[in-house]
């Protein structure tokens, strides 16, 4: 990995080194056969989990880290350097706490985060629908409220760790304003609620893909976070640290993809030459190291903002464009640097390469980070420079 990171502290540093070996001993030579098989990886977090990573962004009085976005994100981007599919659900898990930890109730986060957070369970997070992915005002899954309890029926669509996670961030429509979506957190063992067998996909096959269905799902009003009509605001917000979470895992593996042309090119030789010494060659790898390097730079600086409690919306939306862009592209230059044998299965960069392509696509296509960069460009203040504000 290029030592160039950004080490806040000497704590930073070597949770960031730890996290690395963790990586490289306990992930990467389980990744092949796991994606191979399809088989889900729930030991790999269990192993995250008891090492604290998957509540470092969150505060320490209920466990978690306690660390700044700008290491978290790091942190995610070893992880998927080593196994793209766990680096995905770390940032997944993360974001199935968000609700809970930024509108849940003290009694709330006392009550649950602390085993959220700790690794004991694993979560997952319900919003998009069959009919309604990057639109989730449209959604129609709806929560009835019964006395004490709502009352749960739809279906939720492109669920990562769908059948297999211990408790759900769902959204549901508690009224009929277009905006009228509250926020449940619902437990996986709840009668009720289950899962369709799992998305057959091009890529992320160690990663299970579920639509959840819930049928007469009853939940007490207890497990709503914030107030009725407070979900749409939830899941925004969740999805602006989401796709920084995003950004960093397509950073690593565009970074993985790099590393694996790189010590092919320096290996194979043509001509009486390593093929990196050839101009055409050695130029195509510098640009996926600039891409590299730009797409980490760009996610950083939003972490930074999010850090400093200024608005990050837009520069989220950045991230998550250029870093998952970037990585299509360095992974289809890598398969092209190890020519024939990039197409085999041989090596890893064909996997990367397909793993890559969804990138662009979850947490809001890459369409939609536009739409949203170019509305924030379109509210700002004339005359202001918002990236020092």
């Amino acid at each position: 990995m290029p030592a160039n990171r950004v080490m806040p502290d000497d704590v930073a540093a070597d949770l960031i080194a730890l996290v690395r070996s963790i990586a490289a001993e306990e992930l990467r030579p389980r990744a092949e056969a796991a994606e191979r098989d399809e088989t889900f990886p729930r030991e790999a977090f269990a192993i995250l989990g008891h090492s604290g990573v998957l509540g470092l962004p969150y505060p320490e009085e209920y466990g978690g880290g306690g660390q700044p976005y700008e290491v978290y994100l790091q942190v995610v981007e070893e992880i998927a350097h080593a196994w793209a599919s766990v680096g995905v659900g770390t940032s997944v898990h993360v974001l199935s706490c968000f609700g809970l930890a930024t509108a849940g109730t003290d009694v709330q986060r006392k009550e649950w985060l602390p085993a959220m957070i700790g690794g004991e369970l694993l979560g997952a997070y319900c919003l998009s629908e069959p009919q309604a992915g990057s639109d989730p005002a449209a959604m129609t899954t709806r929560a009835e409220r019964v006395g004490d309890e709502y009352v749960l029926r739809g279906a939720k669509a492109w669920t990562t760790h769908g059948g297999h996670a211990d408790f759900y961030k769902v959204m549901a429509r508690t009224s009929g304003d277009r905006n009228g979506i509250s926020c449940f957190l619902v437990p996986a063992d709840t009668p009720g609620l289950s899962a369709d067998p799992p998305e057959r996909k091009m890529g992320l096959t160690g990663s299970a893909t579920a639509t959840m269905r819930f049928d007469g799902v009853r939940v007490p009003v207890e497990r709503r976070l914030g107030d009725e009509g407070d979900g749409l605001k939830i899941a925004l917000a969740g999805l602006d640290a989401g796709r920084l979470g995003i950004a960093a895992v397509a950073t690593g593996l565009a970074q993985a993809a790099l590393d694996a042309a790189t010590a092919y090119a320096l290996e194979r030789e043509t001509f009486g030459k390593r093929i990196i010494d050839h101009q055409g060659l050695g130029f195509l790898l510098a640009d996926m190291a600039a891409a590299v390097e730009s797409a980490r730079a760009t996610y950083l600086s939003a972490a930074r903002r999010k850090d400093a409690g200024l608005s990050y919306t837009r520069e989220a939306s950045v991230a998550k464009l250029i870093a998952t862009d970037n990585a299509m592209k360095v992974t289809t230059d890598a398969v092209q640097v190890l020519g024939g044998y990039g197409y085999t299965r041989d090596f890893p960069v064909e996997r990367y390469m397909r793993e890559a392509k969804v990138m662009q696509i979850f947490e809001g296509t890459n369409q939609i980070q536009r739409l949203v960069i170019s509305r924030q460009l379109a509210t700002a203040n004339h005359g202001s420079v918002s990236h020092l504000a």
